[in-house]
């Protein structure tokens, strides 16, 4: 038998999640980036394929795209999946993908900003804004507010469409937002590869309590924390090392589980969160939302993240390194 969500918790798998929120998923179609196999975006978008009318996986590198619709393709021949080119580090990429995608014929219900910029040393985009922060939070704020429209259409008097980020813990170790090394990168500013990985998903946080607030009913978006996951991208060098650091890692590179407060969870109970996130109808009284282990943490959000005054500088701020301001 089933849990239902009230018995969700760490060891949630998507699968499970999908299965009881299957009713919740059907009907909807659903964008979802940052999609490579073994990592939490695959395994969010192969588990929702066996029940939406539409899973359109994005990212900017073709060839992982099309490896990740065969897998989804190959257990669910029936999935109705469209691949989108969506290159987030690139403004003039995002407003490409986001035309493409506002020339489907067919609403968006839920958008996913799953994908992140890989943790590495300091580096600038085409854009001269620092990559990750790029990445993960300027580029995917630039393609949410372009495809509003889609999301818009979606709405009824029965469903409110959603946006979800995935953040992470990780904003806790930051206290505040530089605004000043937003639009103008700073190298001597960036202490490590986590430095700006910690300062993105905090980003991440506050935009999703702002677009809430300034959506004013039309569209709901959540935050959430996945988890600690050992992916792909945890055997990079520079994330290997900077791991180590924090002890999350061994000597030899293995998770280390002896911190109760960093416990690793598998991928499948990484993506758990975000299935809940997308699709639980009991969160639509809690927009802005931020979730941990399938559950309301928003509790659990550090003061900076969670202070109104900080969403409204950064949206601010975004809007005038893109030149354009956006309104609901």
């Amino acid at each position: 038998m089933s849990p239902s969500t009230s018995e969700f918790g760490f060891h949630t798998t998507a699968e499970e999640a999908a299965e009881v929120l299957a009713s919740e998923i059907a009907g909807k179609n659903v964008l979802v980036t940052g999609t490579s196999l073994g990592g939490i975006g695959f395994e969010t978008a192969r588990v929702i394929a066996k029940y939406a009318n539409l899973v359109i996986i994005a990212g900017y590198n073709a060839e992982r795209l099309q490896l990740a619709e065969d897998a989804i393709k190959n257990e669910v021949p029936a999935v109705n999946i469209r691949k989108l080119i969506l290159d987030l580090s690139s403004l003039a990429a995002v407003r490409v993908a986001a035309a493409e995608l506002n020339a489907y014929p067919e609403p968006l219900h839920v958008l996913i900003n799953n994908a992140v910029g890989a943790l590495a040393p300091f580096k600038v985009t085409v854009d001269n804004l620092e990559k990750q922060m790029a990445t993960g939070h300027v580029g995917p704020f630039l393609f949410t507010n372009l495809i509003a429209p889609k999301l818009l259409a979606a709405a009824s008097s029965s469903y409110t469409p959603r946006v979800i980020f995935v953040a992470s813990a990780a904003h806790t170790f930051s206290t505040t937002i530089d605004f000043a090394t937003l639009a103008k990168p700073d190298p001597s500013k960036y202490e490590s590869i986590f430095h700006p990985y910690n300062d993105t998903k905090g980003a991440n946080v506050l935009t999703a309590i702002e677009l809430s607030r300034r959506a004013g009913g039309k569209l709901n978006a959540y935050a959430l924390h996945p988890g600690l996951i050992y992916t792909n991208g945890a055997r990079n060098e520079d994330i290997l090392q900077g791991m180590k650091a924090y002890g999350f890692l061994d000597a030899e590179g293995k998770p280390v589980n002896s911190n109760p407060a960093y416990q690793w969870k598998s991928i499948p109970e990484g993506a758990a969160t975000t299935v809940v996130a997308a699709f639980d109808s009991s969160l639509s009284a809690t927009p802005g939302a931020y979730l941990d282990d399938c559950k309301d943490a928003t509790a659990s959000i550090a003061p900076y993240a969670a202070d109104s005054a900080n969403g409204a500088l950064l949206w601010e701020a975004t809007e005038k390194i893109l030149g354009q301001t956006f309104k609901f």
